[in-house]
């Protein structure tokens, strides 16, 4: 019994809980915030270091052994994920103190955070194929809420655009799920792959496989369907889009790790060879969309998509390097791109706008904010030492190790114009005079009792990037470990199914 796989989940699931109970108290729904989120870190440390030491663990709901019943799993990769779920929801917590008003958490802001949080930490540690599809309905629910929380318009709008590309991958996700279910009689992961492997129609297979590619791929925000996250991630308050451009799409980037290295890996030539071009055309077409915008959370936004190609690479390549690198750039993009996102609001707090032509003075005014917004400004373009760029060097490496040297060219462009993107910013952000229509409104003192509550997150994340980029050896050794898991599908198989999984062909 290892009570530490399902804790991520219950904990945040009876945090909201606890938060409906005390509906009208603004300080309860705070301290539950707080408390929930740091306990769930807590516990997803224990896990982590209980798989570390133990390897993958398995826990069967109601006694019920698998495939009968539905099973929670636990490896490294799922592990890393739900860690950096809680570092992610305690960061966003402590940010929300300062940032969300009176009238998101009269509508539910505090509780749609953790039903969000649970339905993340749902997705990484199923077993079962169809309740990795719940999950993300719980995500899709608590996320649409968040999204549109306040009404105002261009929220509105990107809610509609983020909904129907999402509706529209469930419908493909479930009916793929329905097709799987009918060929192989399971909904196990392991046991589907056990199964699958001795199915006589490989061309249906071939189509299943591009079928969850297509779904999710769309919600990994991948080339072609990732417009709707560009429309939607700068429109609701800015803990939201942070929390949602941290854990979201990684949540869509993980399902297309766990299903093309555990069920749908039989034929690489074919199916990561799209995943390959794909790939490259997510980097390219995200980069340029973010070099032509001039608002703040719009470049970052578009720089989400272009970030999730590096990922998408290193499942393509499908060598041990590049999984490796694949791994270690979701951990470092995870805690990066959120706190960028946390930057944009203080800068935002400050000076009332996210428009670049609007701001400016930063590097004098406020120094200590231009080091917050460099670390994981430079991390994200890939300056060493930083940890973005031990997590790029390794992705291209392994590229030209695998002779794929036309999407390897692609990843180095992006790179530099990631560069130029954060250069953009910081020359327009912090560099240039406060333009005369720039909306000057340096530090009330109702603001500046609340603004440590936002700095705080914000260097501690860029701490763990410094950490990350200074000390790689730790976080390269998970990564290692997580990709040798990856690559070994069997161990995932008889950890699950016990002796049933014995002589896995």
């Amino acid at each position: 019994m290892n009570p530490e796989i399902a804790l991520p989940i219950l904990i945040p699931l009876m945090s909201g809980a606890v938060s409906l109970v005390f509906w009208r108290s603004r300080l309860m729904q705070r301290l539950v915030a707080v408390g929930g989120t740091a306990a769930l870190l807590l516990t997803s440390a224990w896990l982590l270091a209980s798989v570390n030491r133990e390897g993958i663990l398995v826990m069967h709901m109601g006694g019920w052994a698998a495939p009968f019943g539905i099973s929670l799993v636990a490896d490294l990769l799922g592990a890393i994920m739900v860690v950096l779920t809680g570092i992610i929801g305690f960061a966003v917590a402590l940010y929300s103190l300062a940032t969300a008003g009176r009238g998101h958490e009269a509508y539910g802001y505090f509780p749609l955070m953790h039903l969000l949080l649970a339905g993340v930490a749902g997705a990484f540690l199923t077993g079962d194929i169809f309740n990795l599809y719940v999950w993300f309905e719980v995500m899709l629910v608590a996320s649409f809420a968040l999204l549109i929380l306040g009404s105002e318009k261009p929220q509105m709008e990107g809610a509609i655009k983020y909904v129907t590309l999402n509706l529209l991958s469930s419908v493909i996700f479930l009916i793929a799920v329905g097709l799987l279910y009918g060929m192989v009689g399971t909904l196990n992961m392991a046991d589907i792959a056990r199964r699958l492997a001795e199915v006589e129609e490989q061309g249906m297979v071939d189509a299943l496989a591009m079928m969850f590619m297509v779904a999710f791929g769309i919600k990994a925000a991948a080339f072609p369907l990732f417009f709707w996250l560009p429309a939607s991630y700068h429109t609701p308050p800015v803990a939201v889009s942070a929390l949602f451009a941290g854990l979201l799409t990684k949540v869509g980037v993980y399902a297309l790790f766990r299903v093309f290295t555990l069920i749908f890996h039989h034929s690489p030539g074919y199916t990561h060879e799209i995943l390959l071009w794909g790939a490259g055309l997510t980097m390219l077409t995200g980069v340029l969309g973010a070099a032509a915008q001039f608002e703040f959370r719009r470049i970052l936004s578009f720089h989400i998509v272009s970030q999730v190609g590096y990922m998408i690479l290193g499942l393509a390549l499908f060598t041990p390097l590049a999984i490796i690198g694949g791994v270690f750039y979701i951990m470092h993009h995870i805690i990066v791109k959120t706190n960028l996102f946390l930057v944009s609001g203080i800068v935002h707090r400050l000076r009332g706008s996210y428009q670049l032509k609007r701001l400016g003075g930063f590097y004098r005014s406020h120094p200590w904010l231009a080091v917050l917004f460099l670390i994981p400004a430079l991390s994200l373009a890939g300056i060493p030492p930083l940890s973005g760029f031990l997590a790029k060097f390794i992705v291209i490496r392994a590229g030209i190790e695998a002779e794929a040297y036309g999407v390897t060219a692609i990843a180095l462009l992006v790179g530099l114009l990631t560069l130029y993107s954060m250069i953009k910013i910081w020359a327009e952000v912090f560099w240039k005079s406060v333009p005369p229509e720039g909306d000057v409104d340096p530090y009330p003192e109702v603001r500046q009792r609340e603004l440590w509550l936002m700095v705080a997150p914000v260097a501690g994340l860029a701490l763990c990037t410094l950490f990350i980029g200074l000390y790689p050896a730790p976080i390269h050794a998970l990564a290692e470990a997580s990709a040798a898991q990856l690559l070994d599908p069997e161990a995932y198989i008889r950890a699950v199914l016990g002796a049933q999984g014995e002589g896995v062909p």
